[in-house]
């Protein structure tokens, strides 16, 4: 009426109320009454704004890669944005006059942009699809630390990559790859299981060796330590042997030195008996046989006289004419004392004629 009217503004508004070029009023959800023919009302949103992006760049390996992901900004510094941009709302439509506040998402979009295309020039396209998440971090701590972002007033709360896609032939080429891949890693995984099995039972049998080696060397040591054993009991036996021989050799030796002194002594008793033989001879080479042969019969026993008589007898058997010898002679002659007790007793029992 007359020009003035009351509104009423929500929660989520921040309303600046401009009369004549200055902010008389300004706040959050605020409600008022205005002169419309002076009064102008910027409304900034206080929430925050969700803006989805999708957008095609290059891998270092140039190879096309699409990025899907949304970010997350709200409004901080209110004045410095309504100053960029034009917030200015019409009261009586009910909407913006101009389309700067569309702007500023886009203009958020084409940062991002920037920055994900600098991250995809250093990586290839393996690397790339697989980095989603570290993207991610890396825009939200680079436009964190824009002077851009500092000019249009604006935080980011939060960005997201849902997923960063290759065209459909080089993502099957990358899936048939990657097929290969987990093939061969089956493969290898196959024939390490095998190598491990081969390398157990190697291990296994090497170990079978060993004891048996081990086995082997004792019961070589055990023959080595028995023989050593009986080559010192032979060698005992041998010592013992030599000392045995030469204990003999010794004792042999001390006989033929015994033998040559018996047999020098017999030789020197022989000399003497020799020499006195000698002087016997010599001292009765003048006397007269028959006292020789007197002499001789002296103490001789009676046996050996009648036995000289014989002889006699028999050298003089030519003279004799006839002999008679009783058989008491023979008997006596032949008994052990009859020598004794014939000549003792009856003398010779014989005659001669």
């Amino acid at each position: 009426m007359f020009g003035f009217n009351f509104v009423k503004f929500q929660p989520s508004e921040y309303v600046m109320k401009v009369k004549n070029g200055k902010v008389v009023r300004e706040g959050v959800g605020l409600s008022f009454y205005y002169y419309a023919p002076t009064t102008s009302v910027v409304v900034v949103p206080v929430s925050s704004i969700d803006v989805p992006f999708m957008f095609e760049d290059m891998t270092n390996d140039f190879q096309a890669v699409t990025v899907q992901g949304q970010l997350t900004y709200r409004i901080v510094d209110y004045r410095r944005t309504t100053q960029i941009l034009n917030y200015t709302y019409d009261l009586k439509e009910k909407r913006y006059i101009s389309d700067d506040p569309a702007k500023l998402a886009q203009r958020v979009i084409n940062i991002a942009k920037v920055l994900t295309k600098k991250y995809l020039e250093r990586v290839p396209l393996k690397e790339a699809v697989q980095s989603s998440e570290r993207l991610a971090q890396n825009m939200t701590k680079d436009m964190a630390q824009l002077t851009e972002m500092e000019n249009l007033g604006i935080e980011v709360m939060g960005l997201s990559i849902l997923a960063i896609l290759p065209n459909k032939e080089t993502m099957r080429a990358l899936e048939a790859q990657a097929r290969e891949e987990i093939l061969r890693n089956a493969d290898h995984a196959l024939y390490e299981r095998r190598n491990a099995s081969i390398e157990q039972e190697r291990r296994v049998k090497e170990n079978e060796l060993n004891t048996e080696i081990a086995v082997e060397t004792k019961k070589r040591q055990i023959r080595e330590a028995q023989l050593d054993a009986e080559r010192s009991v032979k060698q005992k036996q041998s010592e013992m042997k030599e000392e045995q021989l030469r204990f003999d050799t010794a004792l042999e030796e001390k006989k033929r030195e015994l033998i040559e002194l018996t047999v020098t002594n017999k030789k020197a008793e022989a000399d003497a008996k020799a020499y006195e033989l000698t002087a016997v001879m010599k001292s009765l080479q003048d006397v007269e046989p028959n006292v020789l042969q007197a002499m001789a019969n002296m103490d001789m026993s009676p046996d050996k006289l009648i036995a000289i008589a014989f002889q006699e007898l028999a050298e003089n058997a030519g003279k004799i004419g006839q002999l008679n010898i009783t058989p008491d002679l023979l008997q006596g002659l032949m008994s052990d004392g009859g020598s004794n007790r014939s000549a003792g007793s009856r003398g010779t029992g014989g005659r001669t004629r």
